[in-house]
């Protein structure tokens, strides 16, 4: 097992956001997890002292940081362990989430959304009654219509019903953002909220029964034994991938300085699609095998929205943040840590 620290450069962080997080006790829900893990990273480069709530006895994706955090064995879904969980931070990174890829979540729609309300309105409860300063709202691209303009911009966020196939996650997370804003009207309680788009990178979710694309498209890839890779659909799709150092940034940022309940987009605005990604990945993965690998497309229902990109402006405009990992250089890292990690890759998300 290899879980090496990411490097951390707190020079690229804005002036506000290192001053505000600095000497910061900062509890991350999900921070044992494949984002939040990340997030935990960034906060110690900026002298925050955080704080894990975690159902893990022994969270693999912390292992190197267990000396530098304060991790509580615990579970966000009863509410008497989510004040505990909470005691003694002024700033909540909600992070906690219970999601799958395309399948599962159009399996299981009805787990996916109880599983996450009954967690987020634990957390934010507990924020209002242990006198939390701020809490980051972690919101989700997942929240927009199918048939929304692309890029899509925030103010679309409830225009419509959610993609069919996220729906139970999309109103999970448009439910958080509703609830948060109903906190900070009535009990004053500061509040940012941020919907990322598409993530990717090192400590991803590797099982193929729940898995996002690009994780899964790196599994068949290497798995593939006829140097075919199977695709979903036409490859017609189309997605804006965000690294997850460049998304544990951008939550950062908007936490610290943009606390007005007001949802901010975090994505990269590069829009490619399933076919161009999977011919990536494909040449890395065949590279590495010595094997020439062919995409494949099959057709299915489960193909999600046609197109998910993310308009930026706001984001730019008011935080000026820009992205620093390129797709080609994010998709080397996910395959070089899957690569030296393969079991935990395939495991720790059990956990």
């Amino acid at each position: 097992m290899v879980v090496y620290r990411s490097p951390v450069d707190s020079s690229q962080f804005h002036a506000d956001t290192r001053a505000y997080f600095e000497g910061r006790n900062v509890c991350v829900t999900g921070g044992s997890g494949f984002i939040g893990s990340h997030v935990v990273e960034q906060l110690l480069a900026l002298g925050a002292h955080p704080i894990v709530p975690t159902r893990q006895t022994a969270p693999l994706f912390l292992a190197h940081l267990r000396s530098e955090s304060d991790i509580r064995c615990c579970d966000l879904a009863d509410r008497r362990q989510a004040l505990d969980a909470l005691d003694g931070a002024s700033v909540v990174l909600n992070l906690a989430a219970s999601v799958g890829g395309i399948q599962y979540n159009a399996a299981h729609p009805a787990t996916v959304f109880q599983a996450n309300m009954r967690t987020f309105l634990n957390v934010v409860d507990a924020a209002e009654r242990t006198g939390i300063e701020r809490l980051l709202v972690v919101s989700s691209a997942c929240i927009y219509p199918r048939h929304c303009t692309v890029p899509t911009p925030e103010t679309e966020g409830f225009s419509d019903w959610p993609e069919p196939t996220n729906a139970g996650y999309g109103w999970a997370k448009r439910m958080e953002e509703f609830a948060a804003q109903c906190y900070a009207e009535e009990h004053g309680l500061e509040v940012a909220i941020a919907r990322p788009y598409n993530a990717y990178g090192p400590r991803d979710n590797f099982n193929p029964e729940s898995s996002h694309v690009l994780p899964a498209l790196i599994l068949k890839a290497f798995e593939s034994q006829d140097g075919t890779l199977p695709v979903w659909g036409d490859g017609q799709q189309s997605r804006s991938f965000l690294y997850v150092d460049d998304f544990a940034r951008g939550l950062l940022e908007v936490t610290a300085r943009s606390a007005e309940a007001d949802p901010i987009n975090i994505g990269e605005h590069n829009e490619v699609t399933i076919a161009e990604t999977a011919n990536m990945i494909a040449q890395i993965v065949g590279a590495r095998r010595g094997i020439a690998i062919k995409p494949t497309f099959q057709p299915t229902d489960l193909t999600g929205q046609p197109r998910r990109n993310c308009d930026t402006t706001k984001l730019k405009e008011k935080l000026g943040f820009e992205t620093q990992v390129s797709l080609q250089q994010g998709l080397e890292a996910s395959i070089n840590w899957f690569e030296a990690n393969r079991e935990l890759a395939m495991s720790a998300h059990h956990q």
